[in-house]
């Protein structure tokens, strides 16, 4: 058994968008709060678990260009999802596995080699204040995480009391067959959306016979998707509805925008399809330049296909269910 002090972490460089995310503010989108959390909800969960945290305890979402810390206690990390060159004190250090960063240590990220953001976990979570049961920034609203803000150089983060790595010794990874691989394309599935009656009848097979590029009009909200256009009815009508992770709307440029972590509550658009949540995690690591083809799925097959990758993981680094105090 190994004995942890709370993290002390000091922020030397903050990187292109280092926020800290946990897996979002729910049950509070009637009042117009948007869920927030991390992106790759999949790598957030095995970042914690490789540390022995409960899945929804908070961590540190990094964006292509990461930060570089400075370690002022030992303390256990992972770091899983995309390939930012990770070194601790110039050294390369594994993805996808736990590990102990000695007090005085630092960590810095590089090139990224593959996918877009990266989770950085430390046993014992990251200790900001509840804001409507999250940790999760927001930073559209200025909600949550570090005064509702991405990192930035000279702040200090402190973490939560780490409980005893009994069951996830340091040295704990990810199996490699269920490592997500990262590409500059990806194929997501998709099930026919709520609003079908207001697209033309061939609409839905442009969207499956197309490819579409991440347009440089992305963000954690959303990716605004350049390819074939989708063709609306002449006489389409829509009023506002709720929105959900993974939806595919349409504006009037047949464009299609595909919503994201902390995308808007509610959509004055048409929704054509829904990314599966399978597929998600996926979506979350596309850069602007990178390509998407959508296949269609049944409601039967996504579900499926997410209790199979919850199952798997629940095998390979079962949930940790203790509460910090």
């Amino acid at each position: 058994m190994m004995k942890l002090q709370p993290a002390e972490i000091l922020v030397l460089k903050s990187g292109w968008l280092t926020t800290i995310q946990d897996l979002g503010r729910h049950g509070h989108q009637h009042y117009g709060v948007s869920v927030s959390g991390a992106m790759d909800s999949f790598s957030m969960i095995v970042a914690n678990r490789l540390v022995g945290n409960p899945d929804q305890t908070a961590i540190l979402e990094l964006t292509l260009k990461g930060p570089e810390l400075q370690f002022e206690q030992d303390t256990v990390v992972a770091i899983t999802g995309a390939d930012l060159s990770p070194t601790l004190d110039n050294r390369n250090v594994p993805m996808w596995r736990s590990m102990l960063i000695p007090r005085g240590g630092q960590l810095r990220f590089g090139v990224p080699r593959a996918g877009t953001r990266a989770y950085l976990s430390i046993a014992g979570g990251i200790d900001v204040p509840l804001v409507l049961g999250s940790r999760a920034t927001h930073c559209a609203s200025e909600t949550g995480g570090l005064h509702g803000r991405p990192l930035k150089q000279g702040d200090v983060l402190r973490g939560g009391k780490p409980a005893p790595l009994i069951t996830q010794p340091i040295g704990t990874e990810l199996p490699a067959p269920l490592r997500p691989c990262y590409e500059r394309s990806a194929t997501l599935r998709i099930i026919p959306g709520p609003q079908q009656m207001f697209f033309k009848k061939h609409s839905l097979t442009t969207l499956t016979q197309a490819h579409y590029t991440v347009s440089p009009q992305s963000n954690r909200m959303g990716y605004r998707l350049a390819g074939s256009k989708i063709a609306q009815k002449d006489t389409a009508s829509f009023i506002s509805d709720g929105t959900a992770t993974g939806s595919l709307q349409v504006p009037s440029d047949g464009q299609p925008i595909l919503l994201m972590a902390d995308r808007q509550t509610t959509g004055g658009y048409p929704k054509i399809a829904v990314v599966i949540s399978a597929d998600l995690p996926l979506a979350a690591q596309l850069a602007p330049g990178d390509r998407i083809r959508f296949v269609l799925c049944t409601v039967a097959q996504a579900q499926r296909l997410l209790r199979i990758q919850h199952a798997q993981l629940d095998v390979a680094l079962p949930p940790c269910d203790r509460h910090y105090t």
